[in-house]
């Protein structure tokens, strides 16, 4: 069963409910801190782009191709095509010897607001890089041309680099490969699921790589979510919650579409996902806010930046206050 998340008044008045999914994991693999169902089965959408990652550099392929370490945090990315991102993609691209017409993800306009209307005030058009997820496809490009299979099939549930891909996924969550729910994503590619504990161990995993046992795969783990730390801004844009996040070392984080969110803590051995039933996004930073404080985090800091990019009190189109959104659930604690 869903609980209340988020509720959102404007003046006195309650006008929506957010309704979803928390789990917490701990460094056993069993859930420490819940809301609402810890079994309740989703999408990781856009939440496993480290993950899907992992195969590319595990087998040093960012070297073979000369990858910076910018180029390397766009692949675990859904970018807003600010002009470092469409840069980097551009980049590498040319490094693995790809037209942009070798992505499946159809032309869009950029989705940060300045990028988009750069590109309009220069008459530019729609392209594929500048999807969210064009790094991430990119990636997959890379990927199979390294282990020697067909770049045209790149996207199907049966590319080999799509079935080693659902490897790591099992193997960081823990969950059993042939359990996985496979779906396909917006941009065309395959998208997993399974229950929401299994998502907040992938990240718990994420943030522990010592619990890793194979050397090559906690070292490609190791250096991806470093360079999500250090490159933050390209995982998603300036001023977006998963940059926010990242700017503190001790966090690992990627949201994914309909309202996914997952993130681990190095120090506190501790991995979370979150559903918002809906969908919606925009309750991210005040859920995530409130499971920080929720469990005592140390760094205010990260709770504080959070709060102050994504106020609690809502504005109106003449940067007037005029309501408010309160996380409204409170965490279960299992002994």
């Amino acid at each position: 069963m869903d609980e209340i998340l988020v509720e959102e008044y404007r003046g006195e008045l309650l006008e929506c409910i957010h309704r979803g999914h928390i789990c917490g994991v701990s460094d056993t693999g069993e859930v420490k801190y819940y809301a609402g169902d810890t079994d309740f089965v989703a999408y990781m959408r856009s939440s496993a782009k480290p993950i899907q990652a992992i195969p590319l550099v595990r087998r040093g392929l960012e070297k073979t191709y000369g990858f910076t370490n910018k180029e390397i945090t766009v692949l675990t990315g859904s970018h807003r095509a600010e002009s470092f991102h469409v840069e980097a993609i551009e980049s590498i691209m040319e490094k693995i010897g790809v037209e942009e017409e070798a992505l499946i993800c159809l032309p869009t306009y950029p989705l940060g607001v300045k990028a988009r209307e750069d590109v309009l005030r220069n008459n530019g058009e729609k392209r594929r890089i500048y999807h969210n997820c064009s790094g991430k496809h990119l990636g997959l490009l890379t990927l199979c041309k390294g282990i020697g299979c067909s770049t045209e099939d790149y996207y199907k549930v049966s590319s080999p680099a799509q079935l080693e891909i659902l490897q790591y996924i099992s193997m960081l969550s823990g969950y059993p490969k042939e359990d996985i729910k496979i779906g396909i994503d917006g941009c065309g590619v395959p998208v997993f699921a399974m229950p929401m504990k299994y998502l907040a161990r992938a990240y718990m995993v994420m943030a522990c790589p010592d619990l890793i046992k194979d050397e090559k795969t906690r070292e490609a783990v190791i250096k991806i979510t470093g360079l999500m730390n250090e490159n933050y801004e390209m995982v998603a844009g300036t001023n977006l919650i998963c940059s926010l996040l990242l700017m503190d070392e001790n966090i690992v984080a990627k949201g994914g579409a309909k309202g996914v969110y997952c993130f681990g803590l190095r120090e506190e051995r501790l991995g979370f996902s979150i559903k918002i039933m809906d969908g919606s996004e925009e309750e991210w930073p005040i859920i995530v806010a409130s499971i920080l404080e929720q469990i005592g985090y140390k760094n205010k800091e990260t709770i504080e930046r959070l709060q102050r990019f994504f106020p609690k009190e809502m504005v109106n189109d003449n940067n007037v206050v005029v309501g408010k959104s309160i996380a409204k659930f409170k965490l279960k604690i299992v002994e």
